[in-house]
């Protein structure tokens, strides 16, 4: 039933009827592509097995259908031979093309997951390797605090110890001056005693003589 109402509207369609979807050569052999609808025109060129075309014309009473191939030639070929999905063959390859891309897609994606692997092996020894860093760094830069904390109070110290000094300084300074002084006054003051001695001694002395002036002259008057 399917099959004649097909029949009939291919008939109604005529000669000049709307371009379909693409048509395969069936995979039984090479038919020919012709200038015109039957045998009696030229053969432009072979068409294997498979080969897509374009459907253009589908005349039911010659039973040819005008088609275009994929390089841009027109022709005509038997209706029969044309099929709506790819030959058995061409399909088996395309399937077979289909999975060696597979495996190579397969194969890449193997090898794309093996590096990433290997990277993310070395992004962990990097990553432990930072974490060492880091803890020697953090260790380092508490010895630093430390060490800066102990050579703030160094630092502190020897101000105030430069602070000591100047103070010495200025008390030896002044001791230094006070004892010149005590050397002056003390040199002064010996000599005044020399003096005094000096002058004690010649004042005895003067006394003396003056007493022995008087013994004699009392001895002399008995």
């Amino acid at each position: 039933m399917k099959k004649r109402y097909l029949l009939i509207a291919l008939l109604l369609a005529g000669p000049y009827a709307q371009a379909e979807p693409a048509r395969y050569i069936t995979d039984q052999f090479e038919i020919t592509l012709r200038t015109g609808a039957s045998t009696q025109n030229t053969i432009i060129k072979m068409l294997g097995s498979g080969t897509a075309v374009e459907l253009l014309e589908l005349d039911a009473n010659s039973g040819y259908s005008r088609v275009r191939t994929a390089d841009g030639v027109e022709g005509w070929v038997i209706t029969r031979y044309l099929m709506e999905a790819p030959s058995a063959r061409a399909q088996l390859a395309a399937a077979r093309n289909q999975v060696a891309a597979a495996k190579e897609q397969v194969r890449t994606f193997s090898q794309q997951i093996e590096t990433l692997n290997r990277e993310k092996s070395e992004l962990e020894t990097g990553k432990n390797q930072l974490q060492t860093e880091l803890q020697a760094a953090n260790q380092e830069l508490a010895r630093i605090r430390r060490t800066s904390s102990k050579v703030m109070e160094i630092d502190e110290e020897r101000q105030q110890l430069k602070k000591y000094v100047r103070t010495l300084e200025r008390d030896l300074q002044t001791m230094r001056t006070e004892n010149e002084e005590l050397k002056d006054r003390s040199a002064r003051d010996w000599f005044m005693v020399g003096a005094g001695v000096l002058l004690l001694g010649i004042l005895t002395g003067a006394i003396l003589a003056r007493m022995r002036s008087r013994r004699r002259g009392g001895w002399e008057s008995f």
